[in-house]
């Protein structure tokens, strides 16, 4: 191998650890957002206010000395506001670009389901392209980039549905729950303390690095025929032996939720020392990967059936692969 798992993992967690002298609990929610940063994928997440999203990512971009950008999104953003503007300088006569805040390697785009479909197009071709078109000339931006954009389920006067090819960008779709009480009251003990100083214990060069190293982390074929059957699973499910869930979903998961669950399993696997991935790592991440790529029907919206559970089932149901002896490299 031409990394160092071990060492790969421990610079992980340092990051970490970190972050978690500053947020309290959420750890799954933390290793999702390093999962998605090795990964070099977007995260979407929803959780209701107050549970240390913003914090989270502001605290990540100061352990890694990245530029963070917030967003907060509202009914009457333009594009503009997003990606920046053309603007005409009275003293020399000319044009002149000016960039907007995506310009980052951290962006949060805060209640993202507040914007026009018009910024959702914008944010679109950020997200895909890492880059932004304006007056016709291309601005990259810069690299590491991940948008980690929250959304919130508890009020819906003033939203917009996100488009679908936008969800479909996202790597992972993440809920975040209330911390439990012991937690919280550590949470609120260190809220009237002084503040933690947060240290910067690597930089966007080590970071790309590990990007460079998951990419490095071996996925046996078989394992990888897994994941396209977890996906196939979801769209068409009387083919392995599902068919009661076919009038429950529309849609199922396109094939970036394939790729998108191999590469989220290779930096999963990562994080936690191994230079290989296993089948537990797919049926972990399933759910985070796959929820916000289905489409449910009437009926089971009517019976009450949630993405989480149809993923359940699949995961049920579906067979993993014995575990497979690892090729020599």
């Amino acid at each position: 191998m031409s990394f160092d798992p071990t060492a790969a993992a421990a610079l992980a967690e340092r990051i970490l650890y970190e972050v978690k002298r500053v947020v309290v609990g959420q750890d799954a929610f933390l290793e999702r957002v390093l999962v998605a940063l090795l990964a070099q994928g977007h995260l979407l997440v929803e959780g209701v206010p107050g549970l240390a999203k913003t914090l989270t990512v502001r605290t990540l971009a100061a352990t890694l000395r990245g530029s963070y950008r917030r967003i907060q999104f509202t009914p009457d953003l333009v594009p503009a506001d997003l990606v920046g503007t053309r603007i005409y300088n009275q003293r020399s006569g000319e044009f002149g670009t000016t960039l907007g805040p995506v310009f980052a390697n951290l962006l949060l785009a805060d209640e993202i389901n507040r914007a026009p479909a018009k910024v959702q197009s914008a944010l679109l071709e950020v997200m895909q392209e890492r880059q932004v078109t304006i007056a016709g000339e291309s601005h990259p931006v810069p690299r590491p980039f991940v948008v980690m954009a929250t959304q919130n389920p508890i009020e819906s006067e003033g939203t917009y549905a996100l488009p679908e090819a936008q969800v479909d960008r996202f790597l992972m779709k993440v809920l975040v729950d209330y911390p439990q009480p012991e937690e919280e009251f550590v949470i609120v003990a260190r809220a009237i303390a002084e503040p933690v100083q947060v240290q910067a214990v690597a930089s966007m060069e080590q970071l790309a690095q590990l990007q460079h190293a998951r990419r490095e982390v071996y996925a046996d074929p078989g394992l990888i025929q897994y994941a396209v059957r977890l996906v196939d699973a979801t769209r068409r499910p009387a083919r392995h032996g599902l068919a009661e869930l076919a009038p429950l979903l529309d849609f199922g998961a396109s094939p970036r939720a394939s790729i998108a669950l191999v590469e989220s399993a290779q930096a999963l696997a990562l994080l936690r020392g191994r230079d290989y991935v296993l089948a537990q790592d797919l049926a972990e991440l399933a759910p985070d990967v796959l929820r916000h790529r289905l489409v449910l029907s009437y009926e089971a919206l009517a019976d009450g059936a949630s993405a989480d559970q149809l993923i359940a089932e699949v995961l049920a149901r579906v067979p993993a692969p014995e575990a497979a002896a690892r090729e020599a490299r």
